[in-house]
């Protein structure tokens, strides 16, 4: 089993959605939701909440965390909802940054099965590949519940790319 970590910046938002279609979505993988600016033990809003259910997915107890050294040791893959957060892991966790990629970058490049999964991390040159604006999955906090919701259905909908090519 694939141990995935998603990150966002406070753990409240887009990395719950992220997680909880992972979860949710596929029994090969362990993953687990952090935060690279995160207050521990937050409760996920209710927006968030709407958003999660919106897409049809249960919404899981869930209270914020701060990514930490351990998140990273037990980590067969780091996803980033946007380029920030694989920036701070390859600042902050620079061991890990040949296997960190943002959401949107898995989803288009990473190649389907068949290999193991860290050599298809390796070719895609993880720890070096300059990052893209276009690699964010823009934070919807401060947003109303439309907001949130239209990052969930883009959340979803990259979720179900990357499990398919997990």
């Amino acid at each position: 089993m694939a141990h995935l970590l998603v990150l966002c910046t406070g753990n409240a938002a887009r990395s719950v959605m992220a997680g909880a279609a992972i979860a949710q979505r596929s029994t090969d993988h362990v993953v687990v939701t952090a935060g690279t600016l995160a207050v521990d033990g937050m409760p996920m809003s209710w927006r968030t909440r709407a958003a999660i259910e919106a897409v049809g997915l249960t919404v899981p107890d869930h209270r914020s965390k701060q990514a930490e050294a351990g998140h990273f040791r037990q980590a067969d893959l780091v996803i980033g909802l946007a380029p920030e957060h694989v920036e701070w892991v390859r600042r902050n966790h620079p061991t890990v940054a040949p296997r960190t990629a943002t959401l949107i970058r898995l989803a288009r490049s990473l190649a389907p099965g068949g290999d193991p999964l860290r050599a298809r991390l390796a070719g895609l040159e993880l720890g070096a590949v300059e990052l893209a604006a276009d690699e964010e999955v823009v934070d919807p906090g401060g947003g109303e519940a439309d907001v949130f919701a239209a990052c969930a259905v883009q959340i979803s909908a990259l979720v179900d790319e990357l499990l398919r090519v997990l």
